[in-house]
């Protein structure tokens, strides 16, 4: 047993929930870090690893079989970070779990802090590693990202009535008890979990904030990327409105107008413009429109779930095309059912077969295009 495991001696008093994606250049100094800083507290990494191409997941397991206090979940076929995190804190009998980043980019000398101020109060549920509390800091972040994160921070707690200084910080702590009965309410969706916990919550959470300053990434990449901003966006939706329209339907639907946008004007440039003929016009723009949805949907809609890799793609694009090809049979055909039978006006006999047909696709395209592999 190395150093510091006291796994047998004394019950796991907090469990560390590190989700990673091509962090095995971390996956050290990460275990190092947590077994210097957590001396004299009974604790156990997490890892949950979204299958990582560079290996993560086995050079976890290689070091498991040495220590005792390091495990690995490794997910096939989903991806993101707060589905990560949810699977992690669910994993655990410990009855305090922490969360934060394999990068070492938050301080991990915040923990025995984070564990004292919940082991001291009772009442208190969650611990909040914050960069804008007095005393807190953001690091090297140049000027345009700080005022980025600033306006999100306060577009999220306008919006979503919070107090917190900081809801985007990906790094907490709080009971196990009180996550277990909060987590089947989450949605999972996006990478800010901690603004799912607090929004979530039926009951008000009393909430400490312990300021730390974001640190510079030394070993691997920046899993941040354009997307970000999005899945921000579409968390604060889904707290909003989610109940009321799922926000994947809500995400497809939406590319299926962008997509109808892109279908006239491919059709206008080639019947109008090259003066092509209306059938090859009309079959070039479906063709485009629907391959264009099938990428958005694919980066945005099912990022969790979205494919990659030739073979992966040419079957979920094709099998999006037929599906969608099946779904404006049905729509032209409930639209023309309503108004030459029915007698219902043509613009609710038009709404009727769009919606029909839109949530015809989605139905298909998420359990065979994207639900099976």
């Amino acid at each position: 047993m190395k150093s510091g495991d006291h796994s047998e001696e004394h019950p796991i008093e907090l469990a560390v929930v590190l989700p990673t994606f091509n962090e095995s250049s971390n996956v050290d100094r990460v275990i190092a870090t947590l077994d210097r800083v957590l001396a004299g507290i009974s604790w156990e990494a997490v890892f949950v690893d979204d299958n990582s191409p560079d290996h993560t997941a086995q050079m976890l397991r290689d070091r498991a079989r040495e220590d005792r206090r390091i495990r690995v979940i490794e997910r096939l076929g989903r991806r993101g970070l707060s589905s990560a995190c949810i699977e992690g804190m669910m994993a655990t009998g410990a009855p305090l779990v922490a969360v934060m980043d394999a990068d070492l980019q938050h301080d991990a000398n915040l923990l025995p802090k984070m564990v004292a101020a919940l082991n001291g109060d009772a009442n208190l549920d969650i611990v909040v590693g914050s960069r804008f509390v007095e005393g807190g800091g953001t690091g090297d972040w140049d000027e345009a990202r700080l005022r980025k994160s600033q306006f999100a921070t306060r577009l999220g707690t306008k919006l979503l009535n919070l107090t917190l200084s900081d809801p985007m910080s990906g790094f907490f702590m709080m009971r196990s008890d009180r996550f277990r009965r909060i987590a089947p309410k989450l949605s999972g969706i996006g990478f800010k979990i901690l603004l799912d916990i607090v929004t979530v919550a039926r009951e008000p959470m009393t909430i400490a904030e312990l300021p730390y300053t974001f640190s510079v990434r030394e070993e691997g990449e920046s899993k941040l990327d354009r997307v970000v901003a999005f899945e921000y966006l579409v968390a604060l939706y889904d707290r909003m409105f989610g109940r009321i329209l799922p926000v994947r339907f809500a995400l497809f639907a939406t590319i299926g107008v962008l997509g109808i946008a892109v279908h006239f004007a491919i059709l206008t440039s080639l019947f109008e413009g090259l003066q092509t003929s209306f059938l090859a016009a009309q079959a070039a723009a479906t063709i485009a429109a629907m391959t264009f949805n099938f990428f958005l949907n694919n980066a945005l809609t099912y990022r969790d779930k979205r494919l990659s890799g030739f073979t992966p793609m040419l079957r979920g694009w094709i099998s999006f095309c037929l599906f969608c090809s099946v779904g404006a049979i049905a729509n032209v055909g409930i639209a023309a059912f309503l108004y030459d039978v029915s007698g219902v006006v043509w613009t609710l006999s038009a709404i009727a077969g769009i919606l029909v047909g839109a949530v015809w696709n989605f139905a298909l395209s998420s359990r065979f295009v994207w639900g099976r592999y």
